[in-house]
């Protein structure tokens, strides 16, 4: 492969996948600096690759246990925006297709903002069904954070447009007619979880952002809503605004003043 340029080979490269194919091979006895760095460079993506993979099998224990048991219709449930001081708790729901896997699902909060946003649009195109729904501040200080929390997962359940026969939720258990298991640290350790987990926190992170336009003071779209000090800055030198939480301190000691 001598007579061949080294961005060729690097573009022949970007065809293969198999340490053992003939052309990796011969491409490991040519003496030129570019080719043995290009060949390094494949081979490092190749063990992302391979771990990638190992990563999702480890993931997917418990959708492959109800696949052993002939149940492929699973929904993962999960939410995000417990702890902030403002805006709403979020759920979502993903039915994963099993046969178009996605490697790379993890709990949201374990990855960059560029690869959520990569996968977001990856789980749209792939999975059966995708639901996005939330409960108000209203309805976290009516209800508390919990049975709010409850809700919001409950809606987005409900507003499935495709069958579902298993649940897998984080952490939590709803009250809907569907078989489910709650799985403490679910985004970690199930690829449906993890799937609902990127849907809601990317869902989220862009409504909080639409609110910094509303409401500027806060700086919401880069806290999210959460009690950083230039947040709590601000609620005391210009008050709540209306999608501030208010059974949550300090802003309940406030609205009692």
């Amino acid at each position: 492969m001598a007579h061949q340029t080294i961005k060729e080979i690097e573009a022949l490269l970007q065809t293969m996948e198999d340490a053992n194919h003939p052309v990796i091979k011969e491409l490991q006895k040519d003496q030129r600096k570019g080719v043995q760095q290009a060949l390094k460079r494949w081979q490092k993506k190749q063990e992302k690759q391979a771990q990638l993979e190992v990563d999702f099998q480890i993931r997917n224990k418990y959708e492959q246990q109800l696949y052993d048991e002939n149940i492929t219709l699973i929904g993962g449930v999960d939410e995000v925006g417990r702890g902030p001081l403002a805006g709403p708790v979020v759920a979502a729901c993903v039915i994963l297709d099993p046969s178009q896997p996605i490697l790379g699902l993890n709990d949201s909060k374990q990855l960059s903002a560029a690869r959520r946003k990569q996968l977001v649009d990856t789980i749209n195109e792939r999975a059966l069904a995708v639901t996005i729904t939330q409960a108000t501040p209203e309805e976290i200080d009516r209800l508390n954070i919990y049975q709010a929390t409850k809700l919001a997962m409950e809606r987005a359940v409900a507003e499935l447009n495709h069958p579902v026969e298993h649940l897998l939720i984080d952490a939590m258990t709803i009250a809907v007619d569907i078989p489910q298991q709650s799985i403490i640290k679910g985004d970690t350790h199930s690829n449906s979880i993890a799937a609902a987990s990127i849907i809601a926190k990317e869902y989220r992170d862009q409504l909080m952002t639409d609110f910094s336009q509303q409401y500027p003071a806060y700086d919401f779209d880069s806290n999210m809503g959460y009690g950083t000090s230039a947040h709590l800055a601000a609620l005391r030198k210009v008050g709540i605004c209306p999608i501030h939480r208010r059974s949550f301190e300090p802003i309940k000691s406030m609205v009692q003043q």
